[in-house]
């Protein structure tokens, strides 16, 4: 079980990191200025910058990093250059994990097929880990370091309101 534990931390730093870097992207993208008030309301729950919003919780976090136009300019490169590679690997974890969920599910157990379909999962998942890593790095160098302690603060803050919510997972009941 701790070894499970682990792993899900892992993945959820893996997601906050993520989360922070197309939290940045996006607000790189918004260089036509202030764009009204009807804009405020798409997105999620909270509006553009809201939880549920294409910025996701680090939305509000990012905003106020006051990114410069060549940052801004910088971190569109970092995300490109790295696109293919996660979309890549996007679609190879979407596939393991339909392969593995059809394997978990079939009528008759198979232990083998279950424990190599989880296996081909997990290294996919690390070499996600690693892209991510290698972008967070790439994102963090054109930071300040008043900027890079800025959204240190923020991803402790939500790997704690995780940890406080059972490891980011919802708490629905078993169905």
């Amino acid at each position: 079980m701790n070894t499970l534990r682990r792993i899900g931390l892992g993945i959820g730093a893996i997601a906050v990191t993520v989360g922070l870097a197309t939290g940045v992207y996006v607000a790189a993208q918004n260089t036509d200025g202030p764009r009204g008030p009807s804009a405020e309301r798409r997105g999620g729950p909270g509006g553009f910058r809201g939880p549920g919003g294409p910025m996701g919780p680090l939305g509000a976090v990012i905003a106020h990093l006051d990114l410069t136009d060549a940052q801004k300019d910088q971190l569109k490169g970092i995300m490109d250059s790295h696109r293919d590679e996660l979309t890549g690997l996007g679609d190879r974890a979407m596939k393991a994990r339909q392969t593995l969920q059809t394997a978990v599910v079939a009528d008759a157990v198979d232990e083998g097929l279950i424990r190599t379909r989880a296996a081909d999962l997990a290294t996919i998942e690390s070499d996600l880990a690693v892209a991510h890593a290698r972008i967070h790095a790439d994102v963090f160098r054109i930071l300040t370091p008043e900027q890079q302690a800025q959204a240190r603060e923020a991803q402790a803050q939500m790997q704690q309101r995780m940890s406080q919510r059972g490891g980011g997972r919802s708490q629905r009941p078993p169905q």
